[in-house]
């Protein structure tokens, strides 16, 4: 009978309104479960992340959650207690938050992560994310630190493995692909009537960030952008236009179901798609269109993984340094195009959506290769733990 092998999930989460972070946690499961088994393990799950609101969406009877917070960190009986039931860490960082561009608080929380697993002595695993950037000591000194005491660290794109590759020069580096291309799904039929176009609204990006003052330096103006789509849309009459969020947040500047209510309401033409209840379900949904412009980078992972062509709409590195990694480059990128500008550059990918489905097709096997790399890794190390105990 193959042996129970307890793996930590660092930074995951079973109930995030974030289905981006949903997404990483539910595909980085399936790897780590197909590389758990192809070591003739069989692998148990806890899931350790932030404390947030909304029903739990990941469960099972070899699934268990922790929340992170302040108590649970400094306790005995807390993280440190975990840590000492576990045979690996997988630690993902939320996806983007391995940086410094974030409070210190944050990054302070980031790091206790991984600095207490390689005091507890438990092999870690820095699972496919975005690396850095980082620009400010003691933390690039202190991801250096991590890094280098890792098993291994993937990265989920190019420019990350670059940023890696400067930051911890002798860290055992991979480079991957995002672990949501792995979300399972169940695919929609597409519609028999009008093509429909899913246009991916964060509300994130309509409040002008966190801030409303625009802190991501995007060269369009998003609202301007995203309401300009829907109206050049509707007006065709050949479409129908559904809008759809991807993150459901307390915060009224985070939450895109604001901005996809206020869109509807301006835009009676248009389709508001009530918010999912999870990642996959998203997935699902997001198959059945024909075309998909987003500005939430797993609703655009989710279109891409699925044939659906997809227009990103990038606001950080993370986009072209994902997608470039593909191939793929249709992209409204940071800078570099007027909102009227891009606006036609949607409307004009939009009319090619062949060739988008076709560059598509052709990265697949790029996406397919980057899972395997990390799930072969993954695999390997399990085995060599397993033995070790």
């Amino acid at each position: 009978m193959p042996r129970q092998f307890e793996i930590g999930l660092v930074w995951h989460s079973v109930r995030s309104g974030n289905l981006g972070v949903g997404a990483l946690s539910v595909g980085n499961i399936a790897l780590a479960r197909r590389a758990a088994e192809r070591a003739g393990l069989t692998p148990k799950f806890t899931v350790i992340g932030p404390r947030e609101p909304g029903p739990i969406y990941i469960s099972g009877p070899d699934i268990s959650a922790r929340e992170i917070t302040g108590r649970y960190m400094a306790s005995p009986g807390g993280y440190w207690a975990d840590l000492g039931h576990l045979d690996y860490v997988l630690d993902i960082g939320a996806g983007d938050s391995f940086a410094d561009i974030y409070p210190d608080k944050r990054f302070a929380y980031i790091m206790a992560t991984k600095a207490m697993a390689i005091a507890r002595g438990v092999p870690m695993i820095l699972s496919p994310q975005t690396i850095g950037p980082f620009s400010r000591q003691p933390h690039s000194a202190a991801a250096a630190w991590a890094c280098t005491r890792a098993e291994a660290v993937f990265a989920r794109d190019p420019l990350s493995m670059a940023a890696l590759a400067k930051l911890a020069p002798h860290a055992k580096a991979f480079q991957a692909v995002d672990v949501a291309f792995a979300l399972p799904f169940e695919r929609r039929p597409k519609s028999s009537g009008k093509p429909r176009i899913g246009i991916n609204v964060s509300g994130l990006l309509f409040s002008g960030g966190y801030t409303g003052k625009n802190e991501f330096g995007i060269e369009v103006d998003y609202a301007a952008l995203t309401r300009g789509l829907v109206a050049a849309l509707l007006a065709r009459g050949d479409v129908e236009v559904m809008l759809f969020g991807h993150v459901n947040s307390p915060l009224p500047n985070d939450d895109d179901g604001v901005a996809v209510d206020a869109l509807a309401r301006e835009f009676p033409g248009a389709t508001k798609v009530a918010p999912f209840t999870s990642p996959s379900e998203a997935k699902s949904f997001i198959s059945g269109l024909d075309f998909v412009v987003g500005a939430r980078m797993h609703a655009t992972i989710a279109a891409y993984s699925s044939g659906v062509p997809v227009v990103p709409v990038s606001y950080s590195r993370k986009f072209e340094g994902l997608f470039g990694g593909l191939g793929y480059d249709w992209m409204v990128p940071v800078r570099g195009l007027t909102t009227d500008a891009a606006i036609a550059y949607v409307l004009n990918a939009y009319e090619r959506r062949a060739k988008l489905a076709a560059d598509i097709a052709r990265g697949s096997a790029i996406v397919e290769a980057g899972l395997e790399t990390y799930v072969a890794e993954l695999a390997r190390c399990f085995a060599a733990a397993a033995a070790r105990k």
